[in-house]
């Protein structure tokens, strides 16, 4: 979902509660907090040899243990406005970030409004060979040019 998108949804609920859905179906705990809002910008080179870019808007999230703390969309809208000069112009992709045991990023792949809440789900982010022209082989048995 890109950050225009989420805004949008933000906007026309701003009065609700946010509820975050894993992509499993579960919901994170209902008094998290979201502690920061940032441009994250990756370059890097991939096994081909290509060098890439990818820039992300990652709401980072914590829960305390204040058990009574609902976030709103109105409440993450200011938080957004408050970024938008780190955040720049671009419609970049959001994504979210939770500790559990691991430290987990996650994409936000839709926001519903319901009767008492906002919904945001969240996806799977997945790895692959970005240079599959150049590294896989092209028939079985072949070889793959060793790039990856």
């Amino acid at each position: 979902m890109t950050l225009s998108a989420f805004r949008a949804a933000l906007m026309a609920a701003p009065t609700l509660p946010l509820t975050v859905i894993w992509p499993d179906g579960d919901p994170i705990e209902a008094h998290f907090h979201v502690t920061e809002v940032g441009r994250v910008q990756k370059d890097f080179v991939d096994c081909g040899g290509t060098v890439r870019r990818t820039v992300t808007c990652l709401l980072q999230t914590w829960v305390g243990d204040d058990l009574d703390h609902r976030i709103t969309a109105g409440k993450l809208l200011k938080a957004l406005d408050h970024a938008a000069p780190v955040l720049g112009d671009e419609d970049l992709p959001v994504e979210l970030e939770y500790e559990a045991c691991n430290v987990v990023q996650l994409k936000v792949t839709d926001v519903v409004a319901e009767a008492e809440r906002l919904v945001v789900q969240l996806g799977p982010k997945h790895t692959d060979c970005l240079a599959k022209d150049i590294c896989l082989p092209s028939s079985p048995g072949a070889s793959a040019g060793g790039c990856c």
